[in-house]
Protein backbone atom coordinates (compact mmCIF):
# COMPACT_ATOMS: atom_id res chain seq x y z
CA UNK A 1 0.00 0.00 0.00
CA UNK A 2 1.39 3.39 -1.00
CA UNK A 3 1.87 5.96 1.76
CA UNK A 4 1.60 9.69 1.22
CA UNK A 5 4.03 12.36 2.42
CA UNK A 6 2.71 15.92 2.28
CA UNK A 7 5.17 18.79 2.01
CA UNK A 8 3.51 22.00 3.20
CA UNK A 9 5.77 24.91 2.40
CA UNK A 10 5.99 28.65 2.12
CA UNK A 11 8.80 29.42 -0.28
CA UNK A 12 8.97 33.19 -0.87
CA UNK A 13 12.73 33.56 -1.35
CA UNK A 14 15.54 31.92 -3.34
CA UNK A 15 17.03 30.58 -0.08
CA UNK A 16 13.73 28.98 0.94
CA UNK A 17 13.45 27.54 -2.57
CA UNK A 18 16.89 25.92 -2.22
CA UNK A 19 15.86 24.32 1.07
CA UNK A 20 12.55 23.13 -0.39
CA UNK A 21 14.28 21.56 -3.40
CA UNK A 22 16.76 19.74 -1.17
CA UNK A 23 13.97 18.39 1.06
CA UNK A 24 12.00 17.30 -2.00
CA UNK A 25 15.06 15.60 -3.49
CA UNK A 26 15.61 13.61 -0.30
CA UNK A 27 11.94 12.65 -0.01
CA UNK A 28 11.83 11.43 -3.62
CA UNK A 29 15.12 9.51 -3.57
CA UNK A 30 14.73 6.43 -5.81
CA UNK A 31 15.67 4.12 -2.91
CA UNK A 32 12.50 5.16 -1.08
CA UNK A 33 9.71 2.99 -2.39
CA UNK A 34 5.97 3.07 -1.83
CA UNK A 35 5.82 6.72 -0.78
CA UNK A 36 4.00 9.30 -2.87
CA UNK A 37 5.23 12.84 -2.23
CA UNK A 38 2.61 15.58 -2.52
CA UNK A 39 3.59 19.26 -2.47
CA UNK A 40 1.27 22.04 -1.41
CA UNK A 41 1.99 25.72 -0.91
CA UNK A 42 0.91 26.60 2.61
CA UNK A 43 -1.72 29.05 1.37
CA UNK A 44 -3.50 26.35 -0.66
CA UNK A 45 -3.33 23.30 1.62
CA UNK A 46 -6.71 21.94 2.71
CA UNK A 47 -7.89 19.74 5.54
CA UNK A 48 -8.43 16.98 2.94
CA UNK A 49 -4.76 17.25 1.92
CA UNK A 50 -3.72 16.84 5.54
CA UNK A 51 -6.13 13.96 6.17
CA UNK A 52 -4.94 12.12 3.05
CA UNK A 53 -1.29 12.26 4.16
CA UNK A 54 0.49 9.70 6.33
CA UNK A 55 3.29 12.11 7.25
CA UNK A 56 4.30 15.74 6.84
CA UNK A 57 7.24 17.97 6.02
CA UNK A 58 6.78 21.61 6.95
CA UNK A 59 8.88 24.44 5.55
CA UNK A 60 8.77 28.12 6.37
CA UNK A 61 10.79 31.25 6.73
CA UNK A 62 11.02 32.50 10.30
CA UNK A 63 9.66 36.02 9.99
CA UNK A 64 9.94 38.37 12.94
CA UNK A 65 10.55 35.40 15.21
CA UNK A 66 7.54 33.36 14.08
CA UNK A 67 6.49 30.99 11.31
CA UNK A 68 5.30 32.63 8.13
CA UNK A 69 1.73 33.84 7.99
CA UNK A 70 1.17 31.31 5.22
CA UNK A 71 2.12 28.31 7.39
CA UNK A 72 0.09 29.73 10.28
CA UNK A 73 -2.86 30.07 7.87
CA UNK A 74 -2.48 26.41 6.86
CA UNK A 75 -2.76 25.36 10.47
CA UNK A 76 -5.62 27.79 11.13
CA UNK A 77 -7.61 26.25 8.27
CA UNK A 78 -6.75 22.64 9.02
CA UNK A 79 -6.26 22.32 12.78
CA UNK A 80 -9.75 21.48 14.01
CA UNK A 81 -10.86 19.43 10.98
CA UNK A 82 -7.81 17.13 11.38
CA UNK A 83 -7.40 17.26 15.16
CA UNK A 84 -8.58 13.78 16.07
CA UNK A 85 -7.64 12.04 12.82
CA UNK A 86 -3.89 12.61 12.41
CA UNK A 87 -2.51 11.77 15.86
CA UNK A 88 0.76 9.87 15.84
CA UNK A 89 1.73 10.83 12.31
CA UNK A 90 5.39 11.74 11.76
CA UNK A 91 6.53 15.20 10.72
CA UNK A 92 9.69 17.11 9.98
CA UNK A 93 10.43 20.83 9.86
CA UNK A 94 12.88 23.11 8.10
CA UNK A 95 13.11 26.83 8.76
CA UNK A 96 15.03 29.69 7.23
CA UNK A 97 15.59 32.72 9.42
CA UNK A 98 17.94 35.66 9.34
CA UNK A 99 17.56 36.61 13.00
CA UNK A 100 16.70 33.45 14.90
CA UNK A 101 14.14 30.70 14.59
CA UNK A 102 13.29 30.08 18.24
CA UNK A 103 9.81 31.58 18.09
CA UNK A 104 8.97 29.66 14.94
CA UNK A 105 10.21 26.43 16.51
CA UNK A 106 8.07 27.03 19.61
CA UNK A 107 5.02 27.72 17.45
CA UNK A 108 5.42 24.50 15.46
CA UNK A 109 6.12 22.52 18.65
CA UNK A 110 2.94 23.88 20.20
CA UNK A 111 0.75 23.22 17.17
CA UNK A 112 2.10 19.74 16.46
CA UNK A 113 1.89 18.77 20.13
CA UNK A 114 -1.78 19.77 20.06
CA UNK A 115 -2.28 17.64 16.96
CA UNK A 116 -0.44 14.72 18.52
CA UNK A 117 2.10 14.47 15.70
CA UNK A 118 5.45 12.77 16.25
CA UNK A 119 8.70 14.58 15.54
CA UNK A 120 10.42 12.28 13.05
CA UNK A 121 13.82 14.03 12.86
CA UNK A 122 15.68 16.98 14.25
CA UNK A 123 14.57 20.28 12.77
CA UNK A 124 16.77 21.85 10.12
CA UNK A 125 17.40 25.48 11.01
CA UNK A 126 19.18 27.67 8.49
CA UNK A 127 20.33 31.25 8.84
CA UNK A 128 21.48 33.34 5.89
CA UNK A 129 22.62 31.76 2.65
CA UNK A 130 22.25 27.97 2.81
CA UNK A 131 25.58 26.13 2.90
CA UNK A 132 26.32 22.75 1.38
CA UNK A 133 25.85 21.25 4.86
CA UNK A 134 22.47 22.98 5.24
CA UNK A 135 21.28 21.57 1.93
CA UNK A 136 22.55 18.11 2.85
CA UNK A 137 20.68 18.35 6.16
CA UNK A 138 17.50 19.25 4.26
CA UNK A 139 18.03 16.30 1.92
CA UNK A 140 18.45 14.03 4.94
CA UNK A 141 15.32 15.44 6.54
CA UNK A 142 13.25 14.68 3.45
CA UNK A 143 14.73 11.21 3.09
CA UNK A 144 14.32 10.40 6.79
CA UNK A 145 10.66 11.31 7.02
CA UNK A 146 9.84 9.57 3.73
CA UNK A 147 11.79 6.43 4.71
CA UNK A 148 9.85 6.21 8.00
CA UNK A 149 6.67 5.90 5.96
CA UNK A 150 8.02 2.92 3.99
CA UNK A 151 7.34 0.86 7.11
Amino acid sequence: MTKSLLIVHHTPSPYCQQLFEAVLSGATDPEIEGVQVVRRPALSVSPADMLDADGYLLGSPANLGYVSGALKHAFDVCYYPILDSTRGRPFGLYLHGNEGTEGAERAVDSITTGLGWTKAAEYVLVSGKPTKNDLEACWELGATVAAQLMG
